[in-house]
């Protein structure tokens, strides 16, 4: 099945993807914030995620609520549990330890989805990307948790980066042509080797097996246009899931 996606449409104040938002316990980005909450149909916080949200939203907290906490409430403080209790925020508490949090507050907002039938294109999650590399071996790990959990493309941001994995089997078309993409990209096989077809690069890909110790596309960048003309999509085939990096371009950075 061919799968068409534009991963940054999210962060364009005039894009059209409706999202579910999940926010992780890493430092939060104040403007990927404001504009991913005006998106979102269904906005969640990992644990001590919700430390982060209220603190980066001091002064206008009462439109930051998200519709629920979840986690084993280790990392969440005392007055950030109770004010959010107060303001009508569910908290679900998740206890098991062999899955992360991330991971289970994905699985609380696929049900809800589902549930609700909310119209979403796509899940976002802010954080996970940064700080501990074990951590961020865990987003991606939680990455492969969603393979088997939603058809719903999930995307982690993260400062000037983000990741989402690849579907195995079909074609996925990425348009990479909104203003806001870096200059690099990648292409990871993470979980094994990867049959891989790709077009749009500078250094496509033509059936060559993505392997750790044989070939990995890392520091990859698009095909070249010429002045004023729109960026190609770029298209990639795998027979197995394929982890899909980009850069953010970041005026602060």
């Amino acid at each position: 099945m061919d799968e068409e996606l534009t991963p940054l449409d999210c962060l364009l104040p005039s894009g059209k993807q409706r999202i579910g938002l999940i926010i992780l316990n890493q430092p939060l980005d104040k403007d990927y914030l404001n504009i991913l909450w005006g998106k979102a149909v269904l906005k969640a916080c990992a644990d001590g995620a919700a430390n982060h949200l209220y603190n980066v939203t001091a002064g206008a907290r009462d439109s930051f609520l998200p519709d629920y906490i979840s986690g084993d409430f280790d990392s969440i403080t005392a007055e950030v549990k109770a004010f959010f209790s107060d303001k009508g925020c569910k908290l679900i508490e998740t206890a098991k330890q062999d899955l992360t949090d991330f991971t289970k507050c994905l699985t609380i907002m696929v049900e809800e989805i589902q549930k609700r039938q909310l119209q979403v294109d796509a899940i976002v999650t802010l954080g996970g990307l940064g700080g501990r590399f074990d951590q961020t071996m865990a987003s991606v790990e939680t990455l492969y948790h969603a393979l088997s959990m939603t058809r719903l493309p999930l995307l982690i941001i993260q400062g000037t980066s983000l990741a989402c994995l690849l579907r195995p089997q079909g074609s996925h078309r990425l348009g990479v042509n909104t203003g806001l993409e870096g200059d690099w990209c990648s292409l990871i096989p993470v979980g094994g080797p990867c049959q891989t077809i790709t077009t749009g690069l500078k250094w496509n890909l033509n059936n060559d097996v993505l392997q750790f110790g044989k070939l990995v596309s890392t520091s990859n960048t698009y095909e070249p246009v010429g002045p004023g003309e729109p960026r190609k999509p770029v298209t990639v085939t795998t027979d197995q899931p394929l982890l899909w990096s980009m850069g953010i371009h970041n005026d602060k950075e």
